[in-house]
């Protein structure tokens, strides 16, 4: 599995991000991290990482995508992404750490409609 990250200025932008890469790609969001930077030179007061994870080509394209939307907001030198192709294991409780987290009700739920698109249909047999 691939990792993605997206880093953008303010949670709002970084929630319209998330919400245009999942429409974009089969990407799942693993945790959202926010920092507030100590430099006064920031149009918003805090940094919002939005961590995804799914195969190379969906994180590839979602990441392009949350920097479409980042770019409507703030200069592309302000909008980081950055995509680890075949992530070690060691790292994936990095990953999964954030200050908001996708709940397990809520992943429940995105598997649930995942496996319904997958499976076929009485008259498709």
């Amino acid at each position: 599995m691939a990792i993605g990250m997206l880093e953008v200025q303010g949670f709002s932008i970084a929630l319209e991000a998330a919400d245009a890469m999942c429409k974009a790609a089969n990407i799942t969001i693993e945790a959202f991290d926010a920092n507030n930077p100590t430099s006064a030179d920031v149009k918003i007061p805090v940094i919002v990482q939005v961590k995804i994870q799914g195969g190379i080509s969906d994180v590839t394209a979602a990441l392009e995508t949350g920097r479409r939307v980042g770019e409507q907001y703030f200069p592309a030198s302000e909008v980081i992404t950055d995509c680890i192709p075949a992530a070690a294991e060691e790292i994936m409780p990095l990953i999964t750490s954030g200050k908001l987290k996708p709940t397990q009700k809520n992943k429940e739920i995105r598997a649930s409609e995942n496996n319904k698109g997958s499976k076929k249909s009485k008259a498709q047999e």
